[in-house]
């Protein structure tokens, strides 16, 4: 996975990030989400290394970079703030004064959080399978809450979540790698291992707790930009295979594109056959889509 491309660690915001980077050109930042690792782009990354510069990062609490310990109530370690200030430092120190984001689940948070923070830094912003956080608990019912039990349970106090994941961290990590993919095969044996490698033990457990449970100060943020809209173009991706997951993205009839129109000018988007690893499941629609909406805006 990701050949050609080079493997990097650099020490920013008081963290060590760890990333791939390969390319030349219009910079892209990529950015995984739960439970995985940088490896998520590895599908869509080959084929787009040919005509961008690619920054592949793991964020704060996954992958390889570094795990800081929130002492409990401190949401300021892993709020979605914080973790964007580590990219705008990665960012400043590959000396990128701008970038388009390509998010997916975490990822996306982090990206819109970054392009409300420093608007400057971001040329466009792109959400693969994911509504604003702060539209997800406007629009929280039972069927959604089912359907994001982990953020219910990441929610409650320390150390429940930590104690409960990590009694059976591999129990939970493949339940959810197996309810949150709906194409067979569209996970490599190789990318597998790493996701388990990385996720399954017990300082991975505590630190994405803790990413979680920030959604609390996220929320706060969130509410003191309450009706700001992004100046950047925004692409919506999402999986319409919800046969795994019922009420996924859609607590009170949530409509996902109406959800980013509230949040961004300028908003297009589509709906992909398959469920939630979206860059593993449809890399090449991705990568087409995306191709084209960065050639509609110029980049």
């Amino acid at each position: 996975m990701f050949e050609g491309f080079e493997r990097d660690r650099r020490q920013v915001n008081g963290v060590d990030i760890n990333f791939v980077e390969g390319g030349s050109g219009t910079p892209l930042l990529l950015l995984h989400g739960y439970p995985q690792t940088h490896v998520l782009w590895h599908k869509v990354a080959a084929q787009l290394v040919d005509s961008y510069r690619l920054v592949v990062p793991d964020m704060r609490g996954y992958g390889d970079s570094s795990k800081p310990t929130a002492a409990p109530g401190d949401h300021t370690v892993y709020c979605k703030r914080t973790l964007a200030e580590d990219m705008v430092a990665l960012l400043d120190d590959l000396d990128i004064t701008a970038c388009h984001v390509v998010g997916h689940d975490r990822g996306v948070r982090v990206g819109h959080r970054l392009a409300l923070d420093c608007p400057e830094r971001v040329l466009s912003l792109t959400s693969l399978d994911v509504v604003a956080t702060q539209a997800v608990f406007d629009g929280m019912d039972a069927q959604l809450a089912l359907a994001f039990f982990h953020w219910v349970l990441m929610r409650q106090p320390h150390p429940v979540p930590e104690t409960l994941i990590g009694n059976s961290v591999k129990f939970y990590f493949d339940f959810l790698m197996e309810r949150w993919c709906a194409t067979e095969g569209a996970i490599t044996p190789e990318a597998m291992a790493e996701y388990e490698r990385c996720f399954c033990n017990q300082e991975a457990v505590n630190a994405t707790v803790a990413e979680y449970r920030a959604s609390e100060l996220d929320l706060e943020h969130d509410q003191a930009d309450r009706g700001r809209k992004l100046a950047c173009p925004v692409l919506v991706l999402w999986g319409g295979n919800t046969s795994k997951r019922p009420g996924w993205q859609t607590g009170k009839n949530m409509q996902v594109l109406d959800t980013w129109r509230q949040r961004a000018h300028e908003v297009r988007g589509k709906v992909l056959d398959c469920a939630h690893f979206v860059p593993e499941e449809r890399p090449d629609e991705v990568v087409a889509e995306l191709r084209a909406f960065l050639a509609d805006i110029g980049a």
